[in-house]
């Protein structure tokens, strides 16, 4: 089963997606991530958009603009780039995920010169008792 999430951030913007189940046995896969200005057309846009395992690692990189591969609290990254006259090149856009299972809220953040229209896949799998221990784990401890 996929579970779909969209909305809109602005620049230095923050949102949560509510994930977390009581018993933990709920487990998703991010499966797509796609970003979108809100005025694609007339205005130069650089964004970058990073989803998050935890709301502190959120918190500590709103309006700061990099992207760290090594943390293992950042589970997604999407960039976008377009110039003033709207036109966008497939090498300006850029998505990469992380192939693990969370089970616990995600955080997003935004660094945008623009507002940012977001778009999230995340594929739902049943996890046994102990995949979802370790998957709440991961998130207590950082994803270590």
């Amino acid at each position: 089963m996929i579970k779909t999430f969209r909305g809109q951030l602005k620049n230095d913007g923050k949102e949560v997606i509510r994930l977390s189940t009581n018993d933990g046995l709920t487990g998703y896969h991010i499966v797509k991530f796609q970003v979108l200005p809100s005025h694609p057309e007339g205005a130069t846009t650089e964004s970058l958009l990073t989803i998050w395992s935890t709301e502190a690692a959120r918190d500590a990189q709103i309006g700061v603009g990099t992207i760290d591969f090594s943390s293992p609290l950042l589970l997604a990254t999407a960039f976008w780039t377009s110039n003033s006259a709207g036109a966008t090149n497939p090498e300006d856009y850029t998505v990469i995920f992380d192939k693990v299972t969370i089970n616990q809220d995600i955080y997003m953040t935004c660094k945008s010169s623009g507002n940012m229209n977001y778009y999230i896949e995340l594929e739902k799998v049943k996890l046994d008792l102990n995949e979802a221990t370790v998957a709440t784990l991961k998130d207590m401890r950082g994803r270590e």
